[in-house]
């Protein structure tokens, strides 16, 4: 048997030989892989991480102060438990500087996925519980085809809701409540 048959991949040599097109992340020791999104998905996402980064990334017209990314590649423990949110945001005082490269180590201060039919369990019973394990302190989660944004704080590595919005509502809600994000604009 030579040296290299005899190499079994790890999770994240894994995760980082998947095909082009295909998402993928280590959570709780197993890799779940995905395709890209649909429309609806990233049209969600897109438009979602456009009115927060704005106001929140760039300063215009909010605070400033945040660092608001699509698809980080956050790992919470080195290419062990590894996971890319839809959106997650960072405040620059925990997170002075971006990496250098596409590990992104610190914990972030919120995380935003958006549902979708061969997502949304993992997302809620798998990746949930986790950011709460890790200290994230607030998750969202969009559910494009029901039209609604889930909102929760983070208490003592569990999540107390903050509020179900629905359809076409205008919502302030934290960490970002003091813009209003028009939910109509988030679905097709």
């Amino acid at each position: 048997m030579t040296a290299q048959a005899a190499h079994k991949l790890s999770l994240y040599e894994q995760l980082c030989a998947l095909p082009e097109g295909i998402r993928g992340e280590i959570v709780n020791g197993q890799l779940y892989t995905q395709p890209r999104p649909t429309g609806p998905h990233a049209l969600a996402s897109s438009r979602l991480g456009t009115d927060i980064e704005g106001p929140y990334s760039r300063g215009r017209g909010g605070p400033g102060g945040w660092w608001i990314i699509d698809e980080p590649e956050v790992h919470f423990i080195r290419d062990h438990e590894v996971m890319v949110p839809d959106l997650a945001g960072w405040r620059e005082m925990r997170m002075p500087r971006l990496p250098d490269g596409h590990r992104f180590e610190v914990v972030p201060d919120w995380v935003c996925e958006v549902l979708s039919p061969s997502t949304k369990r993992t997302d809620r019973e798998e990746k949930m519980p986790v950011y709460a394990s890790f200290g994230v302190g607030y998750a969202w989660l969009v559910d494009p085809k029901t039209h609604t944004l889930e909102a929760y704080v983070s208490a003592h590595g569990s999540w107390l809701p903050l509020g179900i919005f629905r359809d076409d509502e205008l919502i302030r809600v934290a960490p970002f409540d003091t813009i209003v994000i028009h939910l109509a604009d988030l679905w097709v």
